[in-house]
């Protein structure tokens, strides 16, 4: 409820749990996490159900009281080894401290009906029939943002993301050692562990093992699609990298474990406390923080510049499932807008025969392959440069020799990068 609450008020899920995770043991705090993400997830689909069993519908709710019926009926629907009875009286106990008797009333009738129902109860939108009523309900996407999906992607394609997105995603570390050695020590140490598919430098480990892992290994947790970047840079050994919007810091942390020096800059000063963190974690002298704005770059000149600028992050939907909801229609043209004058910002200081990478995390052409050949148009004296052949997995390569990850497809967070080299 702490972490709905926050998200209501415009926090981040991950920021808003982080406050919350360390008053829990670590199997409670799994469980909250699998409720409240769970429940951002399938928000939608919930609320549907929900709908139909509030007189009135849910529209007619408090805020507080239609989190705690989100909430409950996530474990009803969803969970199988919580008991009903036990998932009940604690929401209505919940509604009862938060609104008081009537909703604790409310929050009891429709909950006991729920709880002898499953989703087959409740007539979805059929897919066929309707699939935008389909996805926006049983798929839990905003509507506007599955106009857009299904009006460049087919119809099939756009139901495999929603369902990767409302899956919960798998927990990944990038390794710079060699990943067998690495298996190998994870296995010593109990912890459950996998290759990833597609980037060598990244392992899969069970969520109930990070900690552990990360006590045996040097290690940073990072999606493979944000690995598949560093992968993507192809820079030579021991290279200077600027990286401009560096936080959360996976980037910059696997570049300075590579061996490359790495100043990492962002303009906010308390988002990179988790890149602190891992370069002190992990010994990274060769890594430099500092905060710094990408739109007015606090060095004069950097032969090769890494700018992974703020995006709609549509390709992250599974791992922040509350992003989903906070996006709006209007958002993008400012992303858009914001992501220009960074990137022509961060060409301003690449120097001749210098190599500037421009990445995001989004699925939307405007922030992706729109906005670098708007830059091309307007820089002619920048290329897109492939990397070499045997940089990148084939499979994650566009035909235009830009990185392009799609959850749907590649099994793990989406991501664009492009190379961008100045003429000599």
């Amino acid at each position: 409820m702490d972490v709905l609450g926050a998200v209501r008020r415009g926090a981040f899920a991950d920021r808003a749990f982080e406050r919350v995770a360390p008053s829990l043991e670590p199997a409670d705090r799994r469980l909250a996490q699998e409720i409240a993400y769970g429940t951002l997830r399938l928000r939608a689909r919930l609320d549907f159900v929900l709908d139909d069993l509030v007189k009135g519908g849910v529209q007619r709710l408090e805020s507080e009281v239609l989190d705690v019926l989100r909430l409950a009926a996530y474990q009803l629907l969803e969970l199988d080894r919580l008991p009903a009875y036990a998932v009940v009286s604690d929401a209505v106990e919940a509604s009862k401290r938060v609104k008081g008797q009537g909703a604790a009333s409310l929050t009891n009738a429709v909950l006991r009906r729920l709880s002898r129902e499953s989703y087959a109860s409740f007539a979805f939108p059929s897919s066929e029939e309707d699939p935008h009523g389909y996805l926006s309900t049983w798929g839990s996407h905003p509507a506007w943002l599955l106009e857009r999906w299904l009006s460049c992607e087919s119809q099939e394609d756009v139901r495999e993301l929603t369902e990767y997105n409302n899956r919960r995603p798998a927990v990944y570390l990038s390794v710079a050692a060699d990943r067998d050695v690495v298996l190998e020590r994870l296995r010593k140490a109990g912890v459950e562990a996998g290759s990833a598919a597609w980037v060598a430098s990244s392992v899969r480990v069970d969520p109930s093992g990070v900690q552990k892992a990360l006590d045996v290994v040097d290690a940073v947790i990072q999606d493979p699609a944000a690995a598949a970047v560093v992968d993507f840079m192809a820079l030579d050994p021991g290279s200077d990298v600027i990286d401009l919007c560096a936080a959360p810091g996976g980037k910059a942390a696997l570049l300075a474990a590579r061996g490359h020096e790495v100043w990492a800059f962002d303009i906010a000063a308390g988002r990179l406390a988790r890149l602190l963190e891992n370069r002190d974690r992990l010994g990274l002298d060769r890594l430099h923080v500092a905060c710094g704005d990408a739109t007015r770059p606090p060095v004069a000149s950097a032969q090769t510049v890494l700018i992974d600028v703020p995006c709609s992050g549509t390709g992250t939907l599974a791992r922040h499932p509350d992003g989903r909801w906070r996006l709006q229609p209007d958002d993008l043209a400012k992303l858009v807008e914001l992501q220009r004058r960074a990137i022509d910002a961060a060409a301003g200081i690449v120097l001749p025969g210098g190599l500037l990478v421009y990445a995001t995390c989004s699925l939307e052409p405007e922030e992706n392959q729109g906005q670098v050949e708007a830059f091309l148009t307007r820089r002619s004296d920048f290329k897109l440069e492939p990397p070499p052949t045997s940089a990148v997995a084939a499979e994650l390569m566009a035909p235009d020799g830009t990185l392009r990850v799609l959850p749907q497809r590649h099994g793990m967070d989406g991501a664009y990068a492009a190379r961008l080299r100045r003429a000599a």
